[in-house]
């Protein structure tokens, strides 16, 4: 099924595991040759049981893939009880043309048959690489570590990246102090709650980093999403305003970066980024990068006691880990095309995907009985609904919400607001 290279599914079952429609459209460009099968959402572990269990141990030659690790975990024990293979999907470390996941194909995609490389509770596939791989044996992979930081430090990307110019009108330029970088996270991410063996916010962060300089000037960068509402916060930034200046302005992390004496964060893979560049880190959590001799640790990982360069670790989770595609095609290419193409399209922007969207199924039309209920009067609620979503959420939330409000609220990741959907349309 999996080579060393890329995992390709040909000819197999694939249970894939909490993908909401758009992911299904992007899995099935990226992996033609598969057959996918999508259990419900958020698929409790008597509904595993009841309704999937049997169906997965009689299909020929099947596969569980797993959104980060959102699946039942009767699901994940039956696969390995089974020896079936089980693969936990994951964003690569270059993701998008715009400053989140938003709807758009990723240009990499991570398997691991272990774990999400952002759990340390346990060994991931990323871990086992880096701590075994005979990188000293290899010089054509280090060269090409060494010319792969070079050109993503030119390019100024990162994860996430806007189409474009970045407006750095509001960057803090002027530096009389030595400057502390504070990369804020969402506080209820699976890289925090996976990541880190103890509750931490973004604002304890903050705290220890004036705590532990005193003098110096503290830029605290929110998550964007935790700015724009789209992803909820533990701690109130504002709380903390008084020990930093906090940056909100639309700014590219890599502009941030490149004024930073010093950076603390709990799992952000801007930590990594900071390290390509030469700039101490502190990690108040176990990110992937963290308990190989490069960083600050806040918490041990005594798996973790090989000394590895800077290379070494882009060597393993850039170029070996990883895998890349063409988010327009689909296609399957290397990670140089990947920064090439990427590059290119943030000066240009990007084209449209030739990636075909699954379409929403039709809501059912006026009838006496169904799932909208006797007499069909569920029909009513739509409109005054919609106005509701489109004030709690935007434009695109109502109109998805008018194509199908049973899919729609079945889709929410919020579960108080699914409650309110099973209610009001208690069959699907």
């Amino acid at each position: 099924m999996m080579t060393n290279d890329r995992p390709d599914f040909a000819g197999l079952t694939v249970f894939a595991f909490h993908f909401r429609r758009w992911k299904r459209a992007v899995l099935q460009a990226y992996f033609p040759q598969a057959r996918f099968v999508y259990p419900p959402l958020y698929l409790t572990d008597r509904a595993f049981a009841r309704d999937w269990a049997r169906a997965i141990g009689a299909s020929e030659k099947p596969v569980l893939l797993v959104w980060g690790r959102n699946a039942p975990q009767a699901a994940i024990a039956f696969a390995r009880e089974n020896s079936i293979p089980l693969r936990f999907i994951e964003d690569g470390f270059i993701r998008s043309l715009v400053p989140n996941a938003s709807h758009s194909a990723p240009f990499s995609l991570t398997f691991d048959s272990r774990t999400p490389y952002f759990d340390s509770r346990q060994a991931s596939d990323l871990e086992c690489l880096l701590g075994s791989y005979d990188f000293a044996g290899d010089p054509a992979l280090m060269e090409r570590a060494r010319k792969g930081i070079r050109s993503l430090l030119a390019s100024g990307l990162s994860k996430y990246n806007a189409a474009g110019t970045m407006d750095a009108a509001h960057e803090p330029k002027t530096k009389e102090r030595r400057r502390i970088l504070v990369i804020g996270q969402v506080e209820d991410d699976a890289s925090i709650t996976l990541g880190c063996d103890r509750p931490m916010t973004n604002n304890d962060v903050v705290r220890t980093a004036a705590s532990e300089n005193p003098g110096c000037e503290i830029l605290y960068k929110p998550h964007p999403d935790v700015l724009n509402g789209v992803r909820k916060r533990l701690s109130n930034p504002a709380e903390v305003a008084h020990l930093c200046r906090l940056v909100t302005a639309p700014v590219s992390l890599p502009e941030l970066l490149a004024g930073t004496d010093h950076v603390y964060t709990i799992t952000s893979l801007g930590g990594f980024e900071a390290l390509l560049r030469g700039i101490p880190v502190t990690v108040m959590g176990c990110p992937f990068y963290a308990g190989w001799g490069l960083t600050d640790d806040r918490q041990a990982n005594p798996r973790r006691g090989r000394k590895l360069s800077v290379e070494e670790l882009f060597a393993g989770a850039y170029l070996l880990y990883p895998h890349y595609f063409n988010p327009v095609t689909g296609a399957a290419i290397s990670f140089e095309e990947c920064l090439e193409l990427a590059a290119h399209w943030r000066k240009t922007g990007m084209p449209e995907s030739l990636i075909a969207p699954i379409p929403i199924p039709a809501k059912p039309s006026f009838r006496l009985f169904g799932p909208y209920g006797l007499l069909g009067w569920r029909h009513l609620l739509t409109e005054p609904l919609a106005r509701i979503i489109g004030t709690i959420g935007n434009r695109t939330d109502a109109d998805d919400f008018r194509k199908n409000p049973i899919l729609f609220f079945r889709e929410l990741s919020n579960p108080t607001f699914r409650k309110v959907g099973r209610v009001l349309y208690p069959f699907d």
